[in-house]
């Protein structure tokens, strides 16, 4: 009745949204003498947001946005070593190790030996396919897919790949934007893992209704049991 057990990647199996607002911190300081931290990342929001359309979701997205927004504030101004500095933090964000969350490893592992398991992730494909190696979860995922964006349209085309219907799908993710509501929207099940920081243009209000579509953990070791007593559940109705 469970086909696939597919996860996300960021912020839902390792840390990453913490490095950005590392990162985004450091801009700011950088950027201090033409503007206050508000402005700054108002600035920064926008230009991210006006990016993504042209160069999707990842480090190199967000590079762009850093530069775009700095030669802004500054009106023009800011000299090319501090745009160095800039870009200096993307690589730094590049290079950065990969650090899982809690639980993230013996999750996985347990869940691979009694279903088969898929990692569905977006943003930057040799960026997503570093973190993955470097992970070490590889192993685990029977299919990796890299999708430019999580919609019910790619999560469809994901679904037709591997001919598996919605019913039988179940997503863990951590936004509720990206990972659960385009799934329940096709009919799969999906459980919500909050991650403690969630990035602007990843947040989303659901509905009551979409409220009582999908299910909520605490955290991801609590999965297997959750995974265990679902499906059984499901065989029994």
């Amino acid at each position: 009745m469970l086909d696939i057990i597919a996860f996300d990647a960021d912020d839902t199996l390792w840390h990453t949204e913490s490095l950005y607002v590392e990162v985004q911190e450091k801009f700011v300081q950088l950027l201090a003498p033409y503007a206050g931290e508000e402005k700054t990342m108002a600035v920064l929001n926008a230009a991210e947001a006006r990016n993504i359309p042209y160069f999707g979701y990842g480090i190199k997205s967000f590079a762009l946005s850093m530069i775009e927004a700095a030669i802004e504030l500054s009106a023009g101004e800011i000299p090319a070593r501090q745009l160095g500095q800039v870009l200096d933090l993307s690589k730094m964000m590049v290079a950065a190790p990969v650090q899982l969350l809690d639980h993230a490893e013996t999750t996985v592992a347990r869940l691979a030996q009694s279903h088969t398991l898929m990692l569905i992730t977006k943003g930057d494909l040799l960026d997503q396919q570093s973190k993955i190696e470097r992970s070490g979860l590889a192993r685990y995922f029977k299919y990796i897919e890299v999708v430019a964006d999580k919609t019910a349209d790619s999560y469809a085309a994901v679904l037709s790949k591997y001919q598996v219907s919605p019913e039988c799908f179940l997503m863990v993710g951590n936004s509720l934007r990206s990972d659960i509501l385009p799934v329940v929207a096709l009919g799969g099940a999906a459980v919500y893992i909050p991650y403690h920081l969630t990035w602007v243009h990843e947040a989303v209000a659901p509905s009551a209704e979409e409220k009582g579509r999908y299910f909520e953990l605490e955290h991801l070791g609590m999965l297997p049991a959750w995974v265990e007593a679902w499906t059984a559940k499901r065989s029994a109705g």
